[in-house]
């Protein structure tokens, strides 16, 4: 095709002539132009590969065979909407209820997830999101993240679960004198854009009592940590412990491993209190059969390839990986993780913890002309995330490692070079 031969220079300036700016590009001063993957890898168009760590969405690897060939099989035979009864759909139903806790036992399909940055109903319930713009509704309610490293109760506290439980039992409190009432509870099951965030265990178990109290229920949004990311269990919720169950589960991003498909898992009171309402809930595209038979091909795929025990050793050998460039590194300030799900916080200073933003914008470019990519995240934009595709081997670990290592020493004698020339002066 006449387009695959085009420059990346002309692609560049057709997507600035035809598409929004608000659609942003990942290294916007010098974009890569992306033409294949496959696995843990991409490739531009001169043939470079580039080893992919942050690509949740290909969850069981870039174009995977037994998924892409689900997809046009299925495609070939039928796809409609739900409204008709197919097997798919039921089956598929099926197969995510057995990974989940059995109270989480009614599912409604989507094509998407509702990302925060489209739905003013959700910018509104996105502190990420509403803290650059109209600032924050006064029915919404912001506890603390639950952050063990640079939030108010850190890892010396004795009890950080409880205590970060009661600034939420504090927020509902306050709400409650104001007369309002309690709706939901929303969480990230491991805050991802918050700064890679492991909250302390049996925090969410404590949290969903006092909002039930309040009459509220608990959401755990898991798009970009379930389906055995977390390598210990197959939601990141369950790390909270047993006993812990949320109210509603949202899914998406690598349920589909790149098709469009997303999910909504909740319980039967709660959906019993959404039918009696009498809404009927429809999606064009949610739960076709297409769509079904490819969130059962990942599914297939996770279990036949073993991948839930991958992240566990694959993830636990790169933290280790990782905290020895903390040992080596003072810029690494904390390396925190479980699984493939991976934050390394990079700061100035030990003492005051302040973010290291300019460096991590700086490293992330470096890898990138490294043939890695890797992006930043969290309030201050210096947590360096790690969420590859969960083919991601302990090969390709050691790689970016080492060209991470280097890059880091290669800044430190830049530094230490400038500062003894500022002395010689």
């Amino acid at each position: 095709m006449a387009a695959d031969r085009r420059s990346k220079a002309d692609t560049l300036a057709l997507r600035q002539r035809l598409i929004s700016s608000s659609c942003r590009l990942f290294f916007p001063e010098d974009p890569v132009k992306i033409v294949r993957a496959q696995g843990q890898y991409m490739y531009d168009e001169q043939g470079a590969e580039y080893i992919d760590c942050i690509n949740n969405v290909a969850h069981v690897g870039h174009c995977h065979p037994v998924v892409v060939r689900a997809a046009h099989e299925q495609n070939q035979v039928l796809n409609t909407n739900s409204r008709y009864l197919h097997d798919n759909i039921v089956d598929y139903a099926q197969r995510l209820s057995e990974t989940l806790p059995e109270p989480l036992c009614v599912f409604y399909f989507l094509n998407s997830g509702a990302y925060h940055g489209h739905l003013s109903s959700l910018i509104d319930i996105s502190p990420y999101k509403f803290r650059n713009l109209d600032g924050q509704k006064e029915w919404v309610h912001v506890a603390p993240l639950p952050d063990t490293y640079r939030g108010p109760y850190r890892e010396d506290h004795p009890n950080p679960a409880v205590a970060y439980a009661n600034e939420v039992k504090r927020v509902v409190s306050s709400a409650q004198e104001k007369g309002r009432k309690i709706a939901a509870f929303f969480a990230e099951s491991l805050p991802s854009v918050g700064g890679q965030i492991i909250p302390p265990a049996g925090y969410f178990s404590q949290v969903a009592e006092h909002i039930h109290k309040a009459g509220g229920v608990f959401v755990a949004d898991e798009i970009q940590v379930g389906f055995g990311r977390v390598g210990k269990h197959f939601w990141a919720f369950q790390l909270q412990g047993k006993d812990f169950v949320p109210d509603i589960v949202t899914m998406g991003k690598s349920i589909g491993n790149g098709h469009p498909v997303a999910c909504v898992a909740t319980t039967q009171p709660v959906a019993r209190a959404f039918e009696a309402t009498g809404v009927e809930y429809f999606n064009t595209f949610g739960g076709s059969p297409v769509s079904c038979a490819v969130g059962l091909a990942v599914l297939n795929v996770l279990e036949k390839e073993q991948l839930q025990a991958h992240a566990t050793s694959v993830g636990s050998f790169l933290m280790e990986l990782l905290r020895q460039q903390k040992i080596k590194h003072p810029i690494v300030g904390d390396v925190r993780g479980v699984g493939l799900f991976i934050g390394v916080d990079l700061i100035k200073d030990e003492a005051t913890r302040t973010p290291a933003t300019e460096e991590a914008a700086y490293l992330v470019s470096r890898l990138k002309e490294n043939y890695v990519l890797l992006s930043t995240d969290g309030p201050g934009r210096n947590i360096l995330k790690f969420k590859p595709p969960m083919c991601f081997s302990l090969d390709n670990a050691r790689q970016v490692v080492a060209k991470l290592d280097a890059i880091l020493t290669d800044m430190e004698e830049k530094v230490q070079s400038c500062q003894t020339l500022r002395l010689q002066l």
